[in-house]
């Protein structure tokens, strides 16, 4: 048992089996820049309350710079008795510094140390997530600026629906991924609560001034519950959420842009870059990248669903089963990143197809801007909605396009018609007319590509 930071109780060696099951070490190292942190700052709290003088405390901080140099340049080893990164960061600073070291963990619980480093990461990795959030959508803005009069045939229930601005489906991309910024904003005002100084459960019996702690270490304030501090993991499955909405979006973009790239579509090329190859077929040029993404969304809501699981069943306090929360906020926050730095490389390089985008409208696509020419002549537009249904019915009898019918033929079914109907057949026409806010005429896409322009500076 030598060497175990609590083993003075027992008087039998762990099982080695239970030694490699109960090690978190393989893993929490990923805290070990965090855990330094916080070790510094509780060194220097340490001398507010006499445990450690200020030269004492000094020392101890430029050990553990030394240990962070040492552990960047691989020097460090870990020992069977380190359970987890903090201990390791424990014996290591007690080999080198004797008693003055063994001191640092005075009046600090494991408990509040992990969770405190935890927060740490959290708040690091989610800050990186919410600037690779914002490449992208300066990209989408770059592009959206280029084509607010490239226009597509707009689907729903993936039939061609109405004549849409391509910029206008870029910026609902856009906006989307607002929604989730503003959620990792949100997201680290509570992220950003200091629990050290809780200890494991009741406090620390050492009056630590935990608000200038808080300070030290970049938190906002300080949690106010020592009992809520160690045992709460609201901040995991918050960060998990919003790593399943970002994916959820890039999964849902990248199976449009999958269909929209395929043969029977061509209305964009994905790059070289972001594309691989087949073993067999040497045509293909297969949209990896975006399948991935794809992919990646049911593996980030998995983790969302594990830390679910786990904590639906435990007391209200620290427990073991904890440690679980780790390798999937890891996994879920690297991967996150990763995922929206490809799909920012396959934003910045797409090649647009404008005329085969031209060219797949179908003239039904204009049936709606049909009914709305009779409700300009006072037709209810339940009964202009019905009248156009039926031209469109012998449009579709006689196999011919909707703009390929005469104008008697059109008549027969309503006198209201007049030969300007056919003007309608016109893209750029139908798009005009959508104006509203929010709607995909050009004025109205200039507004949102100001709004956009506003929150990227914002």
């Amino acid at each position: 048992m030598a060497g175990k930071i609590w083993s003075g109780r027992f008087r039998q060696s762990t099982d080695k089996l239970m030694e490699v099951f109960s090690t978190s070490i393989n893993f929490d190292q990923k805290l070990f820049y965090a855990d330094i942190k916080v070790n510094k700052a509780w060194a220097q709290a340490l001398v507010d309350v006499n445990v450690y003088s200020q030269q004492e405390a000094d020392l101890v901080c430029k050990t553990l710079d030394e240990i962070e140099k040492d552990f960047s340049d691989g020097k460090l080893e870990f020992s069977s008795s380190d359970e987890d990164i903090h201990s390791a960061n424990e014996r290591w600073l007690t080999e080198r510094l004797g008693d003055i070291g063994a001191r640092i963990h005075t009046g600090r619980s494991r408990n509040d140390q992990v969770v405190t480093d935890f927060r740490i990461y959290i708040r690091e990795e989610l800050t990186e997530i919410k600037s690779a959030v914002t490449n992208i959508q300066q990209n989408l803005v770059n592009l959206g600026e280029k084509h607010v009069e490239t226009i597509f045939p707009g689907q729903t229930h993936l039939r061609q629906a109405q004549p849409v601005s391509l910029a206008h489906y870029l910026l609902s991309i856009f906006f989307q991924l607002e929604r989730d910024k503003a959620r990792c904003k949100e997201a680290l005002k509570r992220i950003n609560q200091m629990p050290l100084g809780s200890g494991a459960i009741a406090g620390a019996a050492f009056d630590i001034q935990r608000d200038k702690l808080a300070v030290t270490l970049g938190f906002d304030k300080i949690l106010e519950n020592s009992y809520d501090a160690t045992s709460d993991r609201d901040f995991v499955t918050e960060t998990l959420y919003i790593c399943s909405s970002i994916l959820l979006h890039l999964s849902r973009i990248s199976e449009d842009f999958i269909i929209w790239s395929s043969e029977p579509f061509r209305w964009i090329e994905i790059d070289e870059l972001y594309a691989t190859g087949s073993s067999m077929m040497p045509q293909k040029k297969n949209p990896d990248s975006l399948e991935l993404l794809r992919g990646k969304a049911a593996r980030m809501i998995g983790n969302q669903v594990t830390i679910l699981s786990l904590m639906k069943g435990v007391p209200t306090a620290y427990v073991r089963d904890l440690q679980e929360d780790k390798e999937p906020v890891f996994d879920s926050l690297e991967q996150t990143e990763l995922c929206l730095k490809i799909f920012n490389g396959v934003i910045e390089t797409l090649k647009i197809k404008k005329e085969k985008m031209l060219q797949s409208l179908d003239p039904a696509l204009y049936a709606t801007d049909m009914a709305d020419y009779l409700v300009r002549k006072c037709v209810p537009f339940r009964k202009a909605h019905s009248i156009v249904g039926e031209i469109v019915a012998v449009a579709e009898h006689a196999d011919i396009p909707l703009n390929k019918l005469t104008l008697s033929q059109i008549q027969k079914v309503s006198p209201l018609f007049e030969s300007d109907v056919f003007d309608l057949f016109q893209p750029l026409a139908s798009i005009q007319k959508r104006n509203i806010k929010g709607g995909t005429g050009p004025v109205s896409i200039k507004n949102q590509l100001d709004n956009a322009k506003t929150l990227l500076k914002a």
